[in-house]
């Protein structure tokens, strides 16, 4: 037996303009304003032991960035809680032991090497996925060649 729409209806109204958020605005903002603290603090934190480590070496070095000392560690610290950030949400692990890593290689090598591998990825349909990774692969390795270069194109040629 059904229940009578009159009486399920409402109850479904109700239920559909519930908001499900889950903190405020106010929370949210004292929450990024605690990461920002907590970036700032850490970036403290690196240029300190970065002083000791270097020494008077680690000194010039500094003083040589100038004004650009602060908003580069404060981007480095930032860039660093983010990473943090996904590496947790992301559940990543790093290798055991160089055996894993080593394990992880020969196998790729080896699947690239055999035809078999390339005939079931081709008829299996899974090349369009390994072509969009090696399109991600070469684009990170472009996107290195150009910070490397600092250049967009090509190398500067003095005459």
């Amino acid at each position: 037996m059904r229940p009578a729409p009159s009486t399920f209806r409402p109850a479904l109204r109700a239920a559909a303009q519930r908001r499900f958020a889950s903190t405020s605005t106010e929370a949210a903002q004292k929450k990024a304003q605690d990461a920002l603290g907590a970036a700032q603090r850490g970036a403290e934190k690196a240029w300190a032991q970065t002083q000791k480590l270097m020494g008077p070496l680690g000194e010039r070095f500094g003083s040589l960035l100038g004004a650009y000392r602060q908003p580069l560690t404060y981007n480095l610290s930032v860039a660093r809680e983010v990473l943090k950030q996904i590496y947790i949400a992301e559940r990543a692990r790093a290798p055991a032991s160089l055996a894993q890593v080593s394990s992880a290689y020969s196998t790729l090598f080896a699947r690239a090497r055999s035809p078999a591998y390339w005939r079931e990825l081709l008829r299996s349909g899974e090349w369009a996925r390994v072509g969009v990774y090696a399109v991600e692969a070469y684009g990170i390795y472009k996107i290195g060649e150009i910070v490397g270069r600092r250049s967009l194109v090509g190398y500067t040629v003095r005459d």
